[in-house]
C-alpha cells in the first residue's frame, strides 16, 4: 500500500491528472495520497478533488493534506514534485527585463534569463524538501515535474542522496505528433531518442522497418505541415534530426530564431509556436482558470475527466508497485549513458521495474546535436553550482553562456540585465544573502 506525496499539490489540474492516472492502475486498489502546498486555499481544492476522484474510482485510497510537508513526508514511497516558487510575483520580471535588453522569450521558464532566475528561486526550496526527505523517507523515489527540469534534477542528483528522476511529456507528445505528420499508426512507429530535456533528438525514426526521415523531409516542404512546426522543421532540415520540444519553446534554446525582429517574424507563430511573451502574458490567467475549473468540477457544473494520460508518473508507480516493467524517458545523471556528453543531466530511455528507474546506455549522438546539448549542460552546471554553493556569480556566468542571450547582448549588457533581475526578484533570493 504506497504512500504518494505530491508537493505543490495546489496546482490542482496537474495534480488531479496524476492522481487520476494512479487510480487507473489495475490492481493497485489502496494507498494514500499525501498532499502538500503552502497555499491553504488551493490545497483545499486539491484535497476535495482528490476525495471526489477516489470515490469515483471505488478504490480504498485515502487522502491527507497539510501546508507543512514534514507532517506527511514520513513513510512516503514516492514524492512527486510540482512546486512553483514565486512564479506569480515574478513572471513579468522574468520576461520584461530581458525584453528590455532585446532577449525575446516565448516561454522563459526553463532556460534563458527567465529559466535561470526560476531555478534560483526554486532551487533552495527544492533542496529543503529533499533534505527533509533524506531524514524522513530516505527510501522514497522522487519524481520531479518542476521546471527548469535539467537544472533542478541535476541539483537533486548532485546535492542529495535521494533517488530522483526528472519527468516530462515531450518525448511522448512529440512521437505522437510525428506519427500524425507521417500518417502512420502510433503503435507502429519506432524510434531512438536521447539528449537533454527539451533538446532530445529522434536520431532514428522507423515504421515497419522503413526509415521515416526521407518522408518527413518531403512532408516538411508542404506549407500546411511546415506551419505546424516551423522551427523544428528548420532544425531537422539543417541539423538532421527532429527535436522533442515545441517550436516556440525550442526557439529559445538556440541562437538562430529570436535574435532579430525579421527572424521572429519569419519563424515564430502565435501561441506555443513562438509568440513573444506567450507565457508571461497568459500564465497568471491560466492559473486562475485552472483553479476555477476545479471549482466547477466540485460544483458539478463541469465533468471531472477520468482518463489516464501519457504522463510517466503513474507508469513508474505501476512498474515498481505491481512489478510490471516498462520503459520511460527520464532525466538522469549521465554516467556514460551518452558517450559524447559530459556528466550532467541527460534524457534517455529507462527501464523501470520493482528495482526502480534504470537508465539505458544510448551511445554517441551525432556531433552537431551533442554540440547544441553541451552548450546548455554548461549552463545547467553553473546554476547547479550557484544553488549548492550559494554562489551568485556562478549564476551570472550561466546567463553569459546562455545561447540566445549571448546572441543578442554583450557581456556588459548581460551583467547589467542580471543585476536588474536580481534586484527585482531579491525578495525571493534571500538564500544567497
Amino acid at each position: 500500500m504506497p504512500t504518494i506525496t505530491i508537493s505543490g499539490a495546489g496546482s490542482a489540474v496537474f495534480a488531479r491528472q496524476l492522481i487520476t492516472d494512479i487510480l487507473q492502475i489495475e490492481g493497485l486498489d489502496e494507498g494514500c495520497f499525501a498532499l502538500v502546498d503552502i497555499d491553504a486555499s488551493r490545497l483545499e481544492l486539491a484535497q476535495q478533488i482528490t476525495e471526489r476522484l477516489i470515490s469515483r474510482s471505488g478504490k480504498r485510497w485515502s487522502v491527507r493534506a497539510s501546508t507543512e510537508r514534514r507532517d506527511v513526508l514520513a513513510g512516503s514511497d514516492f514524492i512527486i514534485n510540482t512546486i512553483e516558487v514565486g512564479g506569480l510575483a515574478n513572471v513579468r520580471h522574468d520576461f520584461d527585463i530581458p525584453m528590455k535588453y532585446g532577449v525575446n522569450q516565448c516561454i522563459g521558464d526553463t532556460i534563458g534569463p527567465g529559466g535561470i532566475f526560476k531555478a534560483l528561486r526554486t532551487g533552495p526550496v527544492w533542496l529543503d524538501i529533499l533534505r527533509d526527505a533524506e531524514r524522513l523517507c530516505p527510501q522514497a523515489l522522487v519524481l520531479n515535474y518542476t521546471n527548469p527540469m535539467s537544472i533542478l534534477t541535476l541539483t537533486a542528483l548532485t546535492g542529495t542522496t535521494m533517488r530522483t528522476v526528472g519527468l516530462c511529456h515531450s518525448v511522448q507528445g512529440t512521437s505522437k505528433q510525428l506519427a500524425g505528420y507521417l500518417n502512420v499508426p502510433y503503435e507502429e512507429l519506432e524510434w531512438r531518442c536521447a539528449g537533454i530535456n527539451h533538446n532530445a533528438w529522434f536520431t532514428e525514426l522507423r515504421c515497419r522497418g522503413q526509415d521515416m526521415y526521407p518522408r518527413l523531409r518531403e512532408l516538411a516542404l508542404i506549407s500546411e505541415i511546415y506551419e505546424c512546426d516551423p522551427v523544428r522543421f528548420e532544425i531537422m532540415r539543417y541539423f538532421g534530426a527532429f527535436v522533442t520540444e515545441s517550436s516556440g519553446h525550442f526557439s529559445e534554446y538556440v541562437p538562430y530564431f529570436r535574435k532579430r525582429p525579421d527572424l521572429i517574424e519569419r519563424y515564430c507563430r502565435p501561441g506555443y509556436l513562438g509568440e513573444t511573451g506567450f507565457y508571461a502574458n497568459n500564465w497568471p490567467a491560466w492559473r486562475e482558470q485552472n483553479d476555477e475549473s476545479i471549482r466547477e468540477m466540485l460544483a458539478g457544473t463541469r465533468e471531472i475527466p477520468f482518463t489516464r494520460s501519457h504522463e510517466y508518473g503513474s507508469s513508474i508507480v505501476e512498474a515498481v508497485m505491481m512489478r510490471r516493467p516498462t520503459v520511460i524517458y527520464g532525466n538522469v545523471r549521465n554516467t556514460g549513458l551518452i558517450d559524447n556528453l559530459p556528466g550532467g543531466c541527460v534524457e534517455v530511455a529507462c527501464l523501470v521495474d520493482q528495482n526502480g528507474v534504470q537508465p539505458c546506455h544510448f551511445g554517441t549522438l551525432p556531433e552537431q546535436l551533442a554540440g547544441l546539448n553541451r552548450a546548455h549542460m554548461t549552463v545547467h552546471t553553473l546554476v547547479c553550482d550557484a544553488l549548492l554553493n550559494c554562489q551568485k556569480e556562478a549564476a551570472r556566468y550561466a546567463m553569459m553562456l546562455d545561447p540566445l542571450t549571448a546572441a543578442v547582448c554583450s557581456p556588459a549588457q548581460i551583467s547589467a540585465m542580471f543585476d536588474e533581475m536580481w534586484e527585482a526578484e531579491r525578495p525571493y533570493l534571500r538564500y544567497f544573502e
